[in-house]
């Protein structure tokens, strides 16, 4: 089975639902693991990078949460299958350019995934829709016990788990959330927010990570410090600053509505206009447009449109996704014309934006998850 059989339709991923999965795409809690004795992936050769994956690889797929998952070394993922898995978020980029002697296991739900021989010898996450980092912990937490009595890591009393970068050195953990933020950044009170999550000493990138763009408004929030913490801790530290920047967030589209109505009004209907008339139209624009459209879904502007939509066409309209739809390669232009064709049609049955008169009745916002 190749991993775009295996992969779940962009359709079913954008149905997962979660607690605050208006403003909280997913929950993610990654683990660094490295074998002791062994080097790193950086400074090993390749037949030693080869022995480590043969030797790790087994004892992933033997995982009974891992019981009927895909697994393949990268040197056998072609480039756009291995684009198409950076896309979903399913592994790093830094992933994506591994070839041989290094591997992939993922589980059917797409809930957990080992990368292996990527920075460190093992790089596991488990994910979750919407705001769900306790679970996602208890979920990596428990495939990392089971790993340890198979595989014998790298620890030491003092430093606690050895990492190669030593930003990962202790716990090793990376606890992130990936939220969409609109009613900030047209309220421009990000960079504020960011200022002051930034202060708690956790870190805020863009949709891939590390040195990324936020494209479509939305920020992926982590922990920096993995040394001298216990990971619940960390877990339940970063789950109380995500709280608040919800709020922030839902306090924000809530005054924005009530005193700049129309400027929120026309930000959704101009979106919605170019997204469903453009006949050229890049990756980065559709993203940043598809943003406010979500934000009009979710302020009941679209009447009978739900999330679901504006979620698929996110994934599916991002270079890979759209490359994937057709047999030969395409080049940049010739995608945005067909990236324009797919938003046109798919568009066609949603109605224009109809603002609510403001003081007329419930406010969207108030129905909160």
């Amino acid at each position: 089975m190749t991993i775009q059989e295996f992969l779940t339709s962009p359709v079913e991923t954008a149905r997962r639902t979660g607690p605050h999965d208006r403003i909280v795409l997913s929950s993610r809690v990654r683990l660094a693991r490295n074998l002791r004795g062994v080097p790193f992936p950086g400074w090993a050769k390749k037949a030693e990078r080869i022995k480590t994956l043969e030797a790790i690889r087994p004892a992933v797929e033997s995982l009974p949460q891992l019981a009927g998952a895909f697994s393949e070394t990268m040197d056998n993922l072609g480039p756009l299958d291995k684009m198409i898995l950076v896309e979903r978020h399913l592994i790093s980029r830094e992933h994506q350019a591994k070839g041989a002697g290094s591997g992939l296991v993922l589980n059917k739900e797409e809930s957990l995934c080992v990368m292996i021989n990527e920075e460190d010898h093992l790089r596991m996450q488990a994910l979750r829709p919407g705001l769900q980092l306790k679970q996602a912990w208890l979920a990596i937490d428990q495939v990392d016990s089971d790993l340890e009595t198979k595989l014998d890591y790298a620890f030491s009393p003092a430093l606690g788990y050895l990492t190669a970068c030593p930003t990962n050195l202790g716990t090793g953990i990376r606890v992130s959330a990936m939220l969409h933020l609109p009613g900030l950044v047209l309220a421009e009170q990000i960079n504020q927010i960011i200022a002051s999550v930034n202060k708690l000493g956790l870190a805020v990138r863009g949709l891939y990570g590390e040195g990324t763009e936020a494209l479509g408004n939305v920020f992926q929030v982590s922990n920096q410090m993995t040394l001298g913490e216990v990971e619940t801790d960390i877990v339940d530290r970063l789950n109380k600053a995500l709280q608040q920047i919800i709020e922030h967030e839902e306090n924000a589209r809530a005054k924005l509505l009530e005193q700049k109505p129309k400027m929120v009004f026309n930000h959704i209907g101009r979106a919605y206009g170019i997204l469903a008339n453009t006949h050229i139209i890049s990756s980065k624009e559709t993203m940043n447009l598809l943003s406010l459209m979500r934000l009009g879904v979710d302020l009941e502007m679209f009447p009978g449109a739900d999330r679901t939509l504006t979620d698929e066409l996110f994934v599916v309209t991002q270079p890979a996704h759209l490359q994937r739809q057709f047999t030969e390669k395409l080049a940049a232009e010739e995608r945005d014309v067909l990236r324009a064709d797919m938003l046109r049609e798919r568009l066609r049955q949603v109605g224009r934006p109809s603002p609510k008169t403001p003081g007329a009745g419930a406010s969207p916002l108030d129905k909160r998850n």
